[in-house]
């Protein structure tokens, strides 16, 4: 079976994010860039079952600018097999996403897409469930278990109550939680084989896909400043606090 994993170049978890200027987005100039951490927990999984023997090759592909090959190489030095890269330098929402990724697996015909449940940059939480609405694919979210069986795959996940174990008929759509495993590290002799693994190119345009953007920003602000805090002497001088700032 090969599996799909989509991986998204967003800024390093660890980067303060600034706002522009103008309020017309976040600064990306001189900043470091990653990949979005809930997709390294799906390059992952994804690694993990074809060590297992339940996958045969493992197939990461990014949409982008042509700096987005760099995320793909760390995930070929995790021990992925090969690399698409959809280039483009538009920003790109994730229905325009999904139906990009729609085309890729058309292509590609993977037995599984695992992928991260979110971006951290715009936190939509929607493309794993729109490509399973565009593909017709029973879909897992909020992966914290996944077993494959002959056929269907098993999934725990997490919901408001505690977990949830649904069983999928394969090919399905995965998404991934923080729970479900710990990434790797690449090591170095990965990290140069990773450099001589392969990665196709391609382009919206090529998969006839139209990725205008539907949604325009109309302002980015920084958020409002914490309010030191105040030491009182009893609750009654707190309750007195409380209704002169109206909370009470």
């Amino acid at each position: 079976m090969k599996i799909l994993v989509p991986v998204k170049r967003v800024i390093d978890f660890n980067v303060k994010v600034r706002v522009k200027a103008d309020g017309s987005g976040v600064e990306l100039a001189n900043v470091k860039m990653s990949m979005n951490p809930f997709d390294e927990i799906a390059v992952e999984e994804a690694i993990r079952l074809k060590e297992a023997g339940q996958a045969e090759e493992v197939v990461v592909v990014s949409i982008g600018p042509a700096q987005a090959s760099e995320t793909i190489r760390t995930a070929l030095a995790m021990g992925a097999d090969r690399g698409i890269l959809v280039k483009t330098d538009q920003t790109v929402e994730p229905l325009s996403v999904a139906k990009l990724l729609k085309k890729v697996v058309e292509q590609e015909s993977p037995g599984l897409v695992i992928m991260g449940k979110q971006a951290i940059d715009d936190d939509s939480n929607q493309t794993g469930q729109m490509l399973a609405a565009l593909l017709g694919w029973a879909q897992g979210t909020f992966a914290s278990k996944v077993t494959l069986s002959e056929g269907s795959v098993d999934v725990t996940r997490e919901v408001d109550g505690g977990l949830q174990t649904v069983t999928l008929k394969a090919p399905a759509i995965i998404t991934t939680d923080l729970r479900l495993n710990e990434p790797r590290y690449a090591s170095l002799p990965n990290i140069m084989k990773a450099k001589k693994k392969p990665i196709d190119e391609t382009s919206p345009e090529t998969l006839g896909v139209e990725i205008a953007p539907r949604l325009k920003v109309v302002k980015t602000e920084e958020p409002p400043q914490r309010q030191s805090g105040v030491k009182v002497g009893s609750v009654a001088e707190l309750v007195g606090k409380l209704k002169e700032q109206g909370v009470i």
